[in-house]
């Protein structure tokens, strides 16, 4: 912590600083050198009285930091009475130069003028009349009180206004850098739309092409071949899904109608089912399996279990070799879903066991998204085991 930092720091409910204190110390030397040298026609005594009085002058000092309008009055006022009541003949200089330079720091300059404006020109004519001096002899008595009173207001003037100035430079920096990043990610969610559509274009063709080959292929298909047909019947049904699923998306991205979170609304896993199917079509017989009561989910989270399952289940048909088996399990528990997928082929996935490949890389950054986590990795019998963690939470929803 630097020096700096602990003068400025407040403390109590008057905001008082180590550094007013340290002010308020100086300003009490100055204005008890000022009593002890302000003798002179009708002055009161120097006794311990004076020099008591000269330090309540400067008690409003203290409060400079949070109260500076009235720390100037306080002193003003207290100043008044003091020459009023048992005065010592001593100048407003060394009391009201901090407090005047405060005000104007704080923007209130009117008062800054208005004040020392009072008291000299009361000054003046008091001095005039008691001691009879001239306008040249005045003057010369009271400019040097009044040239320091001004600077201190001008120096608090000056100080305000760099201060201003320094806080409009830095919003107008603040708004220039957040322009300057909603631009980037226009760009960027431009550029996203833009290969968004160029894989629409391509995927779509060959999606398009698998379903009319497979509708043909059904038709032409010969008696006695269930195998054959129930696969391609899952290759059609898998095709159309996922036109359907890329045009709604799409969609959703040309509309610019994402949820809060920026993520594209989307099925869950009332659409496991039909993965099931897809996958023990394609060859890979998959089994459900629930613990604990099932019940519905917060979108977000309920997105991010079907993406993981699908994600699981492809690299089943993908890395699992043939013949193999998969289990899924969803464990209901009362704040998280446990997410098991389990097979018992001979293969691995071609990538680091803890997510180096983008399937498992894409399972752990979903998870992440809704505060959850992804392991992953061989079984000691043989086969692959993904699981997940996802909080329930209403955040993660």
């Amino acid at each position: 912590m630097s020096f700096r930092t602990v003068l400025s720091r407040a403390h109590g409910p008057l905001g008082i600083r180590l550094g007013d204190v340290g002010m308020t110390l100086l300003v009490l030397l100055a204005v008890e050198l000022n009593v002890a040298t302000g003798g002179g026609p009708g002055a009161a005594p120097l006794n311990a009285l004076a020099y008591l009085l000269g330090a309540i002058l400067v008690l409003p000092v203290l409060v400079r930091n949070r109260f500076p309008r009235f720390e100037l009055i306080a002193c003003s006022v207290l100043l008044l009475l003091y020459y009023s009541l048992d005065r010592r003949d001593i100048s407003p200089v060394p009391l009201l130069s901090v407090p005047l330079y405060d005000a104007a720091v704080a923007g209130f300059l009117v008062a800054a003028i208005v004040i020392p404006t009072f008291f000299m020109t009361v000054g003046l004519f008091v001095v005039g009349i008691g001691t009879h001096q001239g306008i040249a002899a005045l003057a010369v008595s009271f400019l040097p009180g009044i040239v320091v009173l001004f600077l201190a207001i001008a120096l608090g003037d000056v100080v305000r206004s760099r201060r201003a100035l320094a806080a409009e430079t830095a919003e107008r920096l603040r708004v220039a850098h957040e322009e300057r990043e909603a631009e980037a990610a226009r760009r960027v969610a431009e550029e996203r739309l833009r290969i968004a559509r160029d894989l629409h274009d391509t995927v779509a063709h060959s999606m398009a092409t698998i379903t009319v080959q497979a509708g043909s292929a059904l038709h032409v298909l010969g008696p006695g071949e269930d195998k054959v047909r129930g696969a391609l019947l899952a290759i059609r049904e898998t095709s159309k899904n996922v036109l359907r699923e890329m045009r709604a998306t799409l969609g959703q991205l040309r509309q610019g109608t994402e949820d809060s979170d920026g993520q594209v609304p989307a099925g869950g896993l009332d659409r496991l089912p039909g993965l099931r199917d897809a996958v023990t079509a394609a060859g890979a017989p998959v089994t459900i399996a629930v613990e604990g009561e099932q019940r519905p989910l917060p979108p977000r989270v309920d997105e991010v279990a079907y993406r993981i399952l699908q994600e699981s289940l492809t690299n089943v048909l993908r890395h699992a070799g043939p013949a193999a088996k998969a289990t899924v399990l969803l464990c209901y528990e009362p704040a998280a879903l446990g997410i098991r997928v389990t097979d018992d082929g001979t293969a691995v996935p071609d990538a680091d066991p803890v997510g180096g490949g983008h399937g498992l890389i894409g399972m752990t950054e979903r998870a992440a998204a809704v505060g959850g986590r992804v392991t992953a990795g061989p079984l000691d019998g043989g086969g692959f085991e993904v699981s997940a963690v996802l909080p329930l939470t209403e955040a993660a929803g």
